[in-house]
């Protein structure tokens, strides 16, 4: 058993590493054609992109996370490799985020900050140049609205943070032991309905960056976040089905 989970941990970290090597050169390279002043100036710690960036990056852990957990508790080809490339991707797009926030000389934790807080605190002319702004209520309004919609998908005990989810479809400690336990096929029926709803609070933060964040690269990749995600959540419905058994909520 150790050394199963310890090659998960290995690669892990080496999915990690590489992304952040990545984010490093991307970053640099897109700075000087983003306008809005991002390339001199930069967000500030309260600003959308910031808010985005760390809350995404936690969300996608989790999900990393998981799709380790799911492997290693599943031989089904069809829910590794579903696993394999949610695990891959949001790997890579964490270390990104986390690389813009090394670029922009931001802290990846602020205490005493709500997850999501930059949802209702930013309005789509927010500027990355200033970070302050006027804060309408329209777009992050709109946003926050969105956002508490899919607010339910953290499990019973909702996304209040009390048994161990922080955001909005995040999966508890209780719902990530008891994956941890699962096996075979309610191994894969659990993960693909924790993922889904995992799937279901990252859409509606990341549409909320699309309509927030000013920084092209950022917003950009928000944006593909929304429809991959819509289009991973199309495949685990029909997973799900074929495995007698469909979406919570």
């Amino acid at each position: 058993m150790t050394p199963r989970l310890t090659r998960t941990h290995v690669a892990a970290l080496v999915a990690v590493v590489a992304a952040l090597l990545f984010a490093g050169a991307a970053t640099v390279a897109s700075a000087g054609g983003d306008g809005a002043g991002a390339a001199t100036a930069g967000p500030v710690a309260d600003s959308a992109e910031a808010g985005f960036a760390r809350d995404m990056a936690v969300h996608h852990q989790q999900a990393v996370e998981m799709s380790f957990i799911v492997r290693d508790r599943t031989q089904d080809e069809e829910v590794r490799r579903l696993a394999y490339d949610i695990a891959n991707t949001q790997a890579n797009q964490r270390g990104m985020l986390l690389g813009w926030l090394d670029l922009w000389g931001l802290p990846k934790v602020v205490s005493g900050v709500e997850p999501m807080a930059w949802m209702a605190s930013s309005a789509p002319d927010h500027s990355a140049h200033s970070g302050h702004g006027e804060h309408g209520a329209h777009g992050g309004g709109d946003a926050q609205a969105s956002a508490e919609g899919a607010g339910g998908a953290g499990g019973a005990d909702g996304a209040d943070g009390a048994d161990g989810s922080l955001m909005p479809g995040m999966a508890t400690k209780a719902e990530l032991d008891q994956l941890s336990k699962a096996s075979g096929r309610q191994a894969e029926v659990l993960y693909l309905q924790l993922m889904t709803d995992h799937h279901k609070g990252g859409v509606a933060m990341a549409q909320g960056c699309a309509d927030l964040c000013t920084v092209r690269p950022e917003r950009n990749l928000a944006q593909g976040m929304v429809d991959a995600q819509q289009s991973e959540l199309l495949l685990m419905a029909d997973l799900l089905k074929k495995r007698g058994a469909a979406p919570r909520g």
